[in-house]
């Protein structure tokens, strides 16, 4: 799991499909729905781990390119 993509692909396998329109929102509920099958036991803790590493990086790189600050 290196990529928001690899997220979205794991997420298919659990037929959960994201696209609000926003990239920033998109990240967002993927970590919902991440944090949903952890607590259901379908993720192990390493993977759930590096999966809400890639989504935090994801989520500051999508902050900076829109503009967005930590105060806002």
């Amino acid at each position: 799991m290196r990529t928001f993509l690899d997220v979205l692909q794991l997420l298919k396998k659990y037929d959960i499909y994201i696209h609000l329109g926003n990239r920033l929102w998109d990240i967002e509920l993927a970590a919902i729905e991440i944090d949903n099958l952890y607590k259901a036991g379908l993720l192990e803790n390493k993977k759930y781990a590096q999966i809400k590493l890639v989504l935090t990086h994801e989520h500051e790189m999508e902050e900076r390119r829109q503009g967005i600050t930590a105060q806002e």
